[in-house]
């Protein structure tokens, strides 16, 4: 082929460099000005595309992952999605334990990418055999030339938004940036991206997202691990039942938590309203956002960016389902956001 020709070699060389798009609806009545820094882009459609890439390309630079080896993770559905893609690119096995909480759609969009995947029960504490945590551990144990990726307690979940994520949204804001929301489970999406935008401007306030059910707030404001706050949620990739290292609680400046059904039903306006086709912890975040504008923590001179860490085709069994709504007992409410009816022509 031409040298010329605009082609990419692969599909790992259009991760990063996803757009800022501006909100204008969803956020009218708030004051200052809001942008979506929207992960979908990735050719995995996630943000833990950054994550698997730079991971992976890290041990096999320091001789860690070599030819034939097999890959294992722990994941709640898209950082699994990433590290397959990236194996079928580069020729390594791939085994994934996944929380039960996964959607069916992660779940068969893993399959098809070719990686094995275990099915572990969601709502378990962390150090029970069945956890998808510990069931990770076991598999890397047992299998011979495996490397463990282990996204919660790698300093490098942190490395890949620092020197990616961070620089992108201070070059798009033209370091104008004011305040950063992001979703918070392993903490390497919130926690890379701050550090690099704090160096940049340490005034700049940085907003964690949590879920009711996680002990990560808490953790924050008092540096204690509660377990008393632990109880099952609805929300995929949000919160944590542990505490991850991969957090730098230390660079967040506060947390919010979101409820499961505020969150779904923001989830389903953002398409409704700015024609984006999010995930459910995309609707967690800008249902963080909406709580923190009630309480006036923007201006007229906010700038603020929001992470929107996956895209909504990973959930259509789920928050842009109507039965799972209805089961959910989330259509129960004056929030409601009726679907165009269909009709069958006959």
């Amino acid at each position: 082929m031409k040298e010329d020709l605009q082609v990419y070699d692969n599909v790992l060389q259009l991760i990063g460099n996803t757009p800022l798009i501006k909100l204008n609806k969803i956020t009218q009545e708030f004051k200052g000005e809001f942008f979506a820094k929207v992960e979908a882009f990735n050719p995995g459609h996630s943000a833990k595309d950054r994550i698997a890439l730079y991971i992976i390309e890290e041990a096999e630079r320091k001789g860690i992952l070599k030819p034939g080896n097999t890959i294992i993770e722990t994941t709640s559905g898209n950082t699994g999605f990433s590290i397959a893609m990236v194996s079928v690119i580069k020729g390594y096995e791939c085994i994934l334990a996944v929380s039960s909480k996964a959607s069916n759609d992660k779940i068969d969009m893993l399959r098809t990418m070719g990686a094995k995947v275990y099915v572990c029960p969601a709502h378990v504490s962390a150090d029970d055999p069945r956890s998808y945590y510990q069931v990770a551990k076991r598999l890397h144990s047992e299998t011979k030339g495996s490397v463990y990726i282990n996204q919660y307690f790698n300093d490098l979940n942190i490395d890949a938004h620092f020197n990616s994520t961070g620089p992108e949204i201070w070059n798009q804001t033209e370091g104008k940036i004011t305040h950063l929301i992001a979703c918070s489970g392993t903490g390497g999406t919130i926690s890379g991206t701050a550090r690099y935008l704090k160096q940049q401007n340490p005034d700049m306030k940085v907003i964690g997202i949590d879920a009711y059910g996680s002990v990560l707030k808490k953790y924050h404001e008092t540096k204690e691990f509660d377990a008393s706050e632990i109880y099952p949620y609805r929300i995929e990739g949000l919160g944590k039942n542990l505490i991850p290292s991969a957090t730098d609680f230390e660079i967040i400046d506060r947390f919010v938590k979101v409820s499961d059904e505020d969150s779904a039903h923001t989830a389903r306006e953002l398409a409704k309203t700015e024609g984006l086709f999010v995930g459910y912890t995309s609707g967690a975040a800008t249902q963080g956002l909406k709580q923190l504008a009630e309480e006036g923590e923007f201006d007229e001179n906010s700038n603020v960016v929001v992470i929107f860490p996956d895209h909504g085709s990973r959930y259509m069994g789920k928050v842009f389902s109507d039965d799972w709504m209805e089961e959910q007992g989330f259509f129960d409410t004056k929030n409601e956001i009726e679907a165009q009816p269909i009709e069958f022509i006959k």
